[in-house]
């Protein structure tokens, strides 16, 4: 069952509240404004402590199967810093390869069959995302939809519940929540 939350902020909005990224979603490509979404992401999120183990332990920003990217999700993160955390890119073939992530874009054709990919990361402070159809619903954490050029955010809040990740009330609104039906 889906759960809307209240009229969506546009896009733009999301942006300003980053760290004046909203310059680089100007004319940008679809995957130019998921890599600053991915960025935003970590403003808004707030892992348990034993997601960093040190005290200098970047942010692990990762991308799993084919990177869609490029360089631009380099490019986004430069030198940035939350924190004092610097962010790091990563990029893994398969889930045994991730040791250290806390945001893990799953693109296709993981994402299409993400049973496999989240059983692998159960319980793990890692906040999953992808554009794959029906994400979310099957246990992601955000999902991308693009609809009219645009790009709203579907988020499954038991699946970051259960990864001990908590939602910026921020966040929450701008994003559709997708609900499971009881039992």
């Amino acid at each position: 069952m889906l759960a809307r939350a209240p009229r969506a902020l546009p896009l733009a909005a999301l942006l300003v509240a980053g760290r004046g990224l909203a310059a680089q979603a100007v004319r940008a490509s679809e995957y130019d404004v998921k890599a600053v979404f991915l960025f935003n992401f970590a403003q808004f999120v707030e892992w348990p402590a034993e997601a960093f183990p040190e005290a200098d332990t970047p942010l692990v920003i990762g991308v799993l199967g084919d990177d869609p990217f490029g360089r631009v999700l380099d490019q986004t993160v430069g030198d940035e810093r939350l924190g004092g955390r610097r962010f790091q890119i990563r990029r893994y073939h398969s889930v045994d390869e991730i040791k250290t992530c806390h945001i893990l874009f799953v693109s296709r054709p993981e994402g299409d069959r993400p049973q496999s990919v989240l059983a692998g990361l159960k319980n793990r402070p890692i906040l999953t995302v992808s554009d794959a159809d029906g994400f979310a619903e099957r246990g992601g954490m955000i999902r991308f939809v693009t609809d009219r050029s645009r790009i709203r955010l579907q988020l499954n809040l038991a699946a970051t519940e259960a990864a001990h990740l908590t939602i910026s009330s921020k966040l929450l609104r701008v994003a559709e929540i997708i609900t499971r039906p009881g039992p």
